[in-house]
């Protein structure tokens, strides 16, 4: 199974023009990826930069014939002309899929700093190794206290899906809503986190749970130990960054580490202002 998570920036490039082909295009040329995480996908927003409105989860999702496509997004707001404008994360999943969950992560007040609210999507899938949830997010930029609140909502949101592990369905009716689909221990999260490699977010989200709970493992740091993540940020020039970062990852959680094969980062791409990254399980 080979995942790939990029945050395509609505699909606006280095060189400033939103090209939803381009972005399609790379994705082809990387790989042929059974998941696609994508993060900064734009509906009806022409006032981003570049873009003219287009529904971007519209192009994605016809440009990938055979994925079942996933919209969550996390910015619903009125455009002014009687329509909706939204932003958010989209996963697309070659692989059968089951229960879908969308949850919006904590967006606490603070005046004096920019933010927006933030999602993650959760969804199951069959691999040839067991189902396994996917979560793709994408955390807040401008405040480290949004994104420590936003990590430990995800680590709570993964401490019940643990728990949840053990539920059975209650309906007397056949694929009634209390049917749920079984929802497994084992997980991958990613997409763009906003806190480099050393940074204490990140041990947040990596430090072990009590109970049994699986762990979430840094799949580069798992493959490549003691060796410096390759950036994904600020190899071709940016404003946000003074200097080359990591900000994208794939972790999996205990069970999947010896499945894990390879993990890559394309860093020729400019067809956003991150670098895609994806990993490959076996």
């Amino acid at each position: 199974m080979k995942l790939l998570s990029w945050n395509i920036q609505w699909g606006r490039g280095i060189d400033g023009r939103v090209d939803l082909q381009r972005i399609l295009k790379t994705i082809r040329r990387l790989d042929q990826l059974d998941i696609i995480c994508l993060q900064e996908v734009a509906v009806n927003f022409s006032g981003l930069p570049g873009s003219e409105g287009e529904n971007q989860f519209e192009i994605l999702s016809a440009g990938l014939q055979g994925y079942t496509a996933i919209y969550s997004p996390a910015t619903d707001i009125p455009d002014g002309h009687g329509n909706r404008s939204l932003f958010g994360n989209a996963i697309f999943s070659r692989l059968p899929v089951g229960q879908i969950w969308r949850h919006l992560l904590p967006w606490a007040a603070e005046p004096e700093t920019p933010s927006m609210q933030r999602t993650l999507i959760e969804t199951v899938v069959t691999t040839a190794f067991g189902p396994v949830r996917v979560l793709a997010t994408h955390l807040e930029y401008y405040s480290r206290h949004q994104r420590e609140i936003q990590i430990e909502a995800i680590r709570c949101l993964h401490v019940e899906a643990y728990a949840s592990t053990k539920r059975m369905p209650k309906s007397a009716e056949q694929n009634g809503p209390f049917d749920g689909c079984p929802r497994p221990v084992e997980a991958i999260l990613c997409g763009d986190m906003n806190f480099t490699a050393s940074s204490n977010e990140r041990l947040q989200l990596l430090a072990s749970f009590e109970s049994g709970i699986p762990a979430f493992h840094d799949t580069r740091t798992l493959l490549y130990p003691g060796l410096p993540h390759a950036p994904t940020v600020g190899i071709h020039p940016v404003n946000f960054v003074d200097r080359p970062e990591c900000f994208d990852y794939i972790f999996i959680t205990d069970g999947l580490k010896s499945h894990l094969k390879s993990c890559h980062t394309d860093a020729e791409t400019q067809a956003s202002d991150h670098q895609p990254v994806w990993i490959e399980l076996a």
